[in-house]
Parts: C-alpha cells; sequence; structure tokens
C-alpha cells in the first residue's frame, strides 16, 4: 500500500506540475513561448499517462491490502481508471496536450483580433483528436458520451438531455414572462469601477467567505479559472472591466468557491487522484452557490454593500441597496456567458451542449460554426453576437480540449440549490448568519458534506448522502421563481 502510494504521488506530481506550466500560459508567460509550452506541458501529461498505465501499477494495485476506508476507496478507484487509461495511448494524450497548447494561444490571439480563422485550424484538430479520444475510451450510444464521462462519470448525453429539456420546458415561458414585466435598470452595475478597487473589494469579500490566502492568490487572465497545485496552493484568476461591477466580483465568488472546494479535501488524501472534485458538476454546485445563492441574494449585500458604497464612492453613493440589488439581478439576455444572470445562463450551455454534439456527430463543421452560433444564440435568448470575439471565441474551453465540459455548468446549477436547501435544513438562520457576514458554518457544512470527500464519493452519493435525493431540477427552477418572481412582480 505504501508503495502504491508512493508511485501515485509521482503520477500526481507530474500532473501537478503540468498545471504551474499551464496556469503560467494563461497568466505570465510571454505569446512566444507558446510552443514550446505546449511540448513541456505535453511531455509532463504522457510520463504522468504512462506511469498510470503501466504494468507496475497495475501490479500494486492488486497486490495492495487497504487498511481503512480510504484506502479502500484508493484502490477501487484508481483501478478504475487505469482501466479507462489503459484504452488510451499516451501517443493520444501527448497529441491532445501539444495541440491544446498551440490552440490557447491561437484562441487568444483570434479573440483579441475577433478572427475566427486564425483558430478554426486548431478547432479542427482538438475535435478530430476527442473523437479519437472517443473511440478509445469506448461508448454504447454515440461518441459525446465518452467524452461527457470524463467530466460526470456515469452521465450519459441522453440522460442529460432529459434533464435539460426538464429545465426548458418551465425555463423558456418563464422568461418569456420576464420580459414582458417591467425591466429593471442595470445601470448601477454600469459606471465607473476602477479596477484596483475592484480587485481590492474581490478579495475582500472572497476572503471572508471563507478563500484561504494563505494557500491561494488571485491573478488576471483572458478568461477566469481555478486550478489546484495541491490541497494547500489552490489559484483563481479573473478579468477586470472598468465600467461593469459584475464579471470581475461576481466571477471572483465564483472561482473560490472551486477554490474552497480543493482546499477542503481531506488533507490525507494529499498526493493522490482523490484529492480532486468528485465531477465537475459537483465543482461548479460549488463555484455557482457561492456566486449567485451567497452573492446575488439581498442577505448578503445587506452585510456587504456599505463596504461597496465606501470602496466605490463614485458609482454607489447616489444608489440605494434596492436599486443595486435589482440591478446586479436584472435578467437581461446576453451574448457573453460569464455574463448572462441567473435566470438565462443556462440556456447559453444547452446551447454549447447541442453544438458539441453536432460537432462530434459531423453535423456541423468548424468553418460553419460562427453562423450556427450566431442563429442559435438569436433563437434561444433573442439576441445576436456583432462579432466572433462575443459569439464562438468567447470561451477558452475547446481550445484546452474540454469538449464534454460545458453541460457540467448547468447540472452544477441544479445541484447547488439542492446542497444549499439541504445546508438551510440544518442551519435555519442562515439567511441572518449571511446577512451577518458570518460564512463559516455555511463553509464548514460544506466541507463536512461535499468537500473533505474528494474522489471518494461520487455527485450523486453526496447528493443522496446530504439531500436525500439524486440530481433534479425542479428544485432550481422553485427557486429561480421564487427570487425572481418576486424581484420582478410576476
Amino acid at each position: 500500500m505504501d508503495t502504491l502510494k508512493q508511485r501515485l504521488a509521482r503520477i500526481t506530481h507530474l500532473n501537478q506540475a503540468a498545471a504551474v506550466l499551464e496556469w503560467d500560459q494563461e497568466t505570465y508567460m510571454p505569446e512566444g513561448g507558446a510552443e514550446a509550452r505546449s511540448q513541456q506541458v505535453a511531455t509532463l501529461r504522457s510520463m504522468a499517462h504512462e506511469l498510470l498505465i503501466d504494468d507496475e501499477t497495475a501490479r500494486l494495485l492488486e497486490a495492495a491490502q487497504p487498511d481503512s476506508a480510504s484506502d479502500s476507496d484508493l484502490v477501487r478507484i484508481v483501478s478504475r481508471d487505469v482501466q479507462k487509461a489503459r484504452k488510451v495511448p499516451s501517443s493520444l494524450i501527448a497529441e491532445m496536450a501539444e495541440a491544446s497548447g498551440r490552440a490557447k494561444g491561437a484562441w487568444q490571439k483570434a479573440r483579441s483580433g475577433n478572427d475566427f480563422p486564425v483558430f478554426a485550424p486548431h478547432l479542427e484538430r482538438i475535435f478530430d483528436l476527442c473523437i479519437q479520444h472517443a473511440e478509445a475510451l469506448g461508448y454504447e450510444d454515440q461518441p459525446y458520451d465518452a467524452l461527457l464521462d470524463q467530466y460526470e462519470e456515469g452521465a450519459t448525453t441522453k440522460q442529460v438531455a432529459a434533464v435539460f429539456d426538464d429545465v426548458k420546458k418551465d425555463l423558456v415561458p418563464f422568461v418569456e414572462a420576464i420580459g414582458q414585466a417591467k425591466p429593471l435598470c442595470e445601470g448601477p452595475v454600469h459606471r465607473e469601477y476602477p479596477e484596483a478597487d475592484q480587485w481590492t473589494f474581490g478579495m475582500e469579500m472572497a476572503e471572508r467567505i471563507g478563500y484561504d490566502l494563505k494557500h491561494g492568490r488571485q491573478d488576471r487572465s483572458a478568461h477566469p479559472f481555478s486550478t489546484s497545485f495541491s490541497i494547500s496552493d489552490v489559484r483563481i484568476t479573473t478579468r477586470l472591466e472598468k465600467r461593469f461591477f459584475n464579471p470581475a466580483f461576481f466571477g471572483t465568488l465564483h472561482e473560490a468557491g472551486h477554490a474552497m472546494y480543493e482546499q477542503g479535501i481531506d488533507p490525507s488524501l494529499e498526493g493522490t487522484p482523490l484529492a480532486d472534485g468528485t465531477s465537475l458538476g459537483m465543482h461548479e454546485s460549488q463555484s455557482r452557490m457561492w456566486e449567485n445563492l451567497v452573492g446575488r441574494s439581498r442577505a448578503f449585500w445587506e452585510f456587504a454593500f456599505p463596504t461597496a458604497q465606501s470602496t466605490f464612492p463614485g458609482a454607489l453613493s447616489d444608489v440605494s441597496l434596492d436599486q443595486f440589488y435589482q440591478a446586479i439581478n436584472a435578467v437581461m439576455p446576453s451574448t457573453i456567458r460569464v455574463e448572462a444572470d441567473e435566470v438565462t445562463y443556462n440556456l447559453h450551455i444547452m446551447l454549447r451542449f447541442e453544438l458539441e454534439q453536432e460537432m462530434i456527430a459531423g453535423r456541423v463543421a468548424v468553418k460553419d460554426l460562427p453562423a450556427a452560433w450566431n442563429d442559435r444564440m438569436e433563437s434561444w435568448l433573442g439576441v445576436r453576437p456583432e462579432n466572433d470575439a462575443e459569439g464562438v471565441l468567447q470561451d477558452i474551453h475547446w481550445s484546452l480540449g474540454a469538449i464534454g465540459y460545458f453541460p457540467t455548468y448547468a447540472l452544477g446549477n441544479l445541484m447547488s440549490v439542492q446542497l444549499f436547501d439541504a445546508a438551510r435544513k440544518d442551519l435555519p438562520d442562515l439567511d441572518e448568519q449571511i446577512r451577518g457576514g458570518q460564512f463559516s458554518n455555511l463553509l464548514g457544512w460544506l466541507r463536512t458534506h461535499v468537500h473533505q470527500w474528494g474522489r471518494r464519493r461520487t455527485a450523486n452519493e453526496i447528493l443522496g448522502a446530504s439531500t436525500g435525493e439524486g440530481l433534479a431540477a425542479g428544485p432550481w427552477m422553485d427557486y429561480v421563481r421564487e427570487k425572481f418572481g418576486a424581484i420582478y412582480g410576476l
């Protein structure tokens, strides 16, 4: 067992070192370093993969004699990881890492220059490799199932589509009803917010809710993300807009939610593949909970608004709490996913979910993707991107090779409400605690029920143990109806 853990630690450290290089690529690396960096990351990722699928790893897993429940989980889950990994050649892992390294640089250039053709050949390569990956992994119904399973283990395209259909049938008419109501004024969030002050305020609130800055930090990137190099070093990034409050602040809370999950994993799992979030959906439930259920709540701003007014006197001195609360919760269809309101956000995800399936199936070609994106955006949200930078080029995920990732955003939305409702039952004065700027009990509840387990429990097991039910769309829809029905007088 000890020898197995030593070997798994080597594999983990190689992947963590690759994560450091990838973080640097998004934050500080000069543009000209992309080619060399892609090769460096490819080397580390393929080395880790080769160690994982090596016969010696299989021998140690078979010979290991666990003497604790945690060790039993480690052997069981890593054995499953090895079975999957052995289906994929190390050469394909290296190709994917190298292609992604090049694609990220091309995406950044294409996005900043609004030039999709710069990115298109890289995206074609990414999708080709993802199809190869799906074929190597195998699937029962369709290739997209194999890709989705990488991020939400056990989920299938049909199951996710059925859940999304449940959401859509109630959400679309509710969005239409809001559209017919008196619009809210978004003006207060579109004033001058000095970037340095945005940074200070965001970090103050991130630390207040529980993001440990002794074991984390924030930097700037083109697209916000969080990354973990170990349980004791979990970092986030954000982006700032001088005349829009929401992206930086709510982006910081969102990424802090991800980071707090990683920081809360049981330290005994450090150096093993179990020291990670159990699924991307569960991970997203944590970020969306802190961003929306806490960060966009009335209770939170009863606590935070006086600090916001003193931090941004030029923007907020003449704004009331009611006006600000309505402004940050205004439902206004947007072309940009990361700036989308709570109500319409899931429609952004469903759009990407459908397009990914069609591209993997060969029904949409890369060259036709911008037009398909714009048409669907206009049909679903009633807005049409003015250019590709605010359309098909807005997200970094496809350049990362993360095909199958997007559905987990909406799944996380649903999980977040289920978990928050369960926390409320155990913490009946939770709103009062938030109103008083006290977040430690909520974080402690999440540490106990979600964070500590890492990958030892599946998302469904965590939901079942803490809420008494599996994934369901109803609680999220009830939450949206109650909150926004009140705001819009519906």
